[in-house]
Formats: C-alpha cells, sequence, structure tokens
C-alpha cells in the first residue's frame, strides 16, 4: 500500500470479470459516468444506485469499480477482499467504498471491510461502507440520470433562458413552458437540474410538474 496508493487508482480497471449469465442471482452492468466520461462496472441495484449518487456528486471526480485486490491474514487463514469503489474527490482525497445492505452483512464480511478500514487509514484514504440510499432521493436521481448526458444540454439559449425564469422559485412545468416548447426545454431543464445548476428538494418529494425548480445561489430555497 505505502508503494502504490500515490497512483491514479480512478483509471484502474477492475481486478475481477463481471460476469452476465442467467442464475447468477445479482445484476451487473456498466454505468456511463457523466462526471468523468468513462463506464464504471457495477455488480448490483444497490451499487448502481451508488455509481448515480457519485457521479451526481460534484466533489467527484474520478470513480473506478473493483479496483485492486487487498490480501491480509487474520491469524487464522489469508483473506483478501476486491473494495466496489475507488473514489478520486476534486481535492485531491482518495475514499475506497464498500456497498453492501445492512442486513447483508455478516460477520465475515464486517471483518472483511475492518481491513479495509485499516489499510486505508494507513495511506491516508477514506473508507466508507454504505448501504441502501434515500428512496426518494434515489427515484429521483434515477429519471435526472437518463437526461445527464451533455447532448440534452440543449441551445445555450435555452439554458440561459431557463437559468433567468428560476431565478425565483418556479414550478417545474410552468417555468419549462415559459421557455419555450416543453419538447425541446424539458432535456435541457432535467439536465441543468442533474448538473446542479438548477435545485429542487429531491429528497422530501418526487419530482413532478409542480416541483419548485431555483437557480442554484438564488434566494428563496431552503434546500
Amino acid at each position: 500500500m505505502a508503494q502504490c496508493h500515490g497512483l491514479a487508482w480512478e483509471e484502474a480497471t477492475p481486478v475481477r470479470t463481471f460476469r452476465w449469465s442467467r442464475g447468477l442471482g445479482h445484476f451487473p452492468g456498466w454505468w456511463w459516468a457523466a462526471s468523468t466520461g468513462r463506464h464504471v462496472g457495477f455488480e448490483s441495484w444497490l451499487e448502481q444506485d451508488r455509481l448515480i449518487l457519485l457521479d451526481f456528486d460534484p466533489d467527484v471526480v474520478g470513480i473506478a469499480s473493483q479496483p485492486f485486490w487487498l490480501h491480509w491474514h487474520d491469524g487464522k487463514e489469508k483473506r483478501h477482499h476486491a473494495p466496489d469503489y475507488f473514489v478520486r474527490l476534486a481535492d485531491g482525497r482518495a475514499r475506497v467504498v464498500d456497498v453492501r445492505a445492512e442486513d447483508q452483512v455478516d460477520e465475515r464480511t464486517a471483518e472483511a471491510f475492518a481491513a479495509t478500514d485499516l489499510a486505508c487509514s494507513a495511506v491516508g484514504w477514506e473508507f466508507e461502507h454504505v448501504g441502501a440510499p434515500d428512496p426518494a432521493l434515489m427515484a429521483n436521481l434515477r429519471w435526472l440520470a437518463r437526461y445527464r448526458h451533455p447532448r440534452c444540454a440543449g441551445r445555450p439559449e435555452i439554458a440561459a433562458r431557463l437559468q433567468e425564469i428560476f431565478a425565483v422559485p418556479t414550478p417545474s412545468l410552468t417555468g419549462a413552458e415559459d421557455a419555450g416548447d416543453r419538447v425541446a426545454v424539458l432535456p435541457a431543464l432535467f439536465h441543468l437540474m442533474w448538473r446542479q445548476e438548477l435545485v429542487a428538494d429531491l429528497v422530501h418529494e418526487r419530482l413532478g410538474p409542480s416541483t419548485l425548480v431555483r437557480a442554484a445561489g438564488s434566494v428563496g430555497g431552503s434546500w
């Protein structure tokens, strides 16, 4: 760890193969991260949700899945573990993330997480075990993530008009219709919300036509 912790682990390729086969009991796939322009692997719906959250986080600038094997001896036997994600933050910090629902963490898994935490601490990395995210937040982010690609931004004048309209909190559909043809405007609106240039309360309510949206940094909202 001392010799390799300074490497660009956010560019690492997975050390394990993501397999697609009927009857495996999990759901592997690849997520295109708008924050990095690269595909990142996942092995479950829960891991995919975590990727969406990481991709939405403006502090995240790099993500790699299954980045390395960690080997250790627990006093009885040799053990190994491949953490789910390595995350690089904008300020240069490194974070290793393991994704597992709380009710799925047995004694052996907890020991692996503890060993990973100890190894990360030794080289100044953060370690985080995360479980199931807030369901309302995830429902909203799954919707906004559909519009994460830059092609959804539309014409620059649409974005400028939306910023002008939502300078004060305005219902999403009302503001979109004021900006022009909703077919052209709504993708741009959702793209700006994904980029957090326009913001709304994503935790306490499901996105809808009456959701209040405002420009980031404007006055008039507590979220």
